[in-house]
């Protein structure tokens, strides 16, 4: 008698754990949109990713991360690496003092307003001079991280203004 009894109870808890391993579509629907959204930021360079940049997410077209890298006021020279998902780039914007990107890991793109938009890759340089319109960010295919580098940060200040959207975004990364 017990021996069948622990065989029901075996047979039970078995066919419990194999209907809540199955869920409902919606469940696991929402489950798989939980996991995209905390899903781990691919490895793609030896620096730090950072917070996301909710800060600044006004002024960028998907999600990106920030992690300020020196930070010692003394030597003034904010440094930080900037990380984007796959097609997120920032708003069309300029600095009155200019700035530096040094791409760090993926693919990205950077471009002056009038111009043909620049492939950046892993130890990719660009200088941006004072009041030069431009955007920067990742590849439609790749995540992207760069170091961005504020020049004379005593004076600087970002106008920013409006998004490029995605056709523009589209014709200026198609290769």
């Amino acid at each position: 008698m017990k021996r069948s009894f622990l065989l029901v109870i075996i047979v039970l808890v078995g066919t419990i754990a194999i209907l809540t391993s199955c869920g409902n579509p919606a469940t696991e629907e929402k489950n798989n949109q939980t996991d995209m959204a905390n899903s781990e930021i691919p490895h793609i360079s030896d620096f730090p990713v950072g917070n996301e940049n909710t800060g600044y997410a006004l002024y960028f077209s998907g999600r990106s991360w920030l992690a300020p890298l020196a930070s010692n006021s003394d030597l003034n020279v904010p440094i930080s690496n900037v990380t984007f998902e796959p097609g997120c780039r920032n708003n069309w914007h300029s600095h009155t003092s200019g700035q530096i990107l040094i791409a760090v890991g993926g693919a990205g793109y950077y471009q002056e307003r009038g111009k043909e938009a620049i492939r950046m890759e892993s130890g990719d340089i660009v200088e941006i001079a004072p009041h030069v319109k431009h955007w920067h960010g990742a590849a439609p295919d790749s995540w992207f991280s760069h170091l961005a580098i504020a020049c004379n940060p005593q004076t600087n200040q970002n106008t920013w203004l409006e998004p490029i959207s995605d056709e523009p975004y589209r014709a200026a990364t198609k290769e």
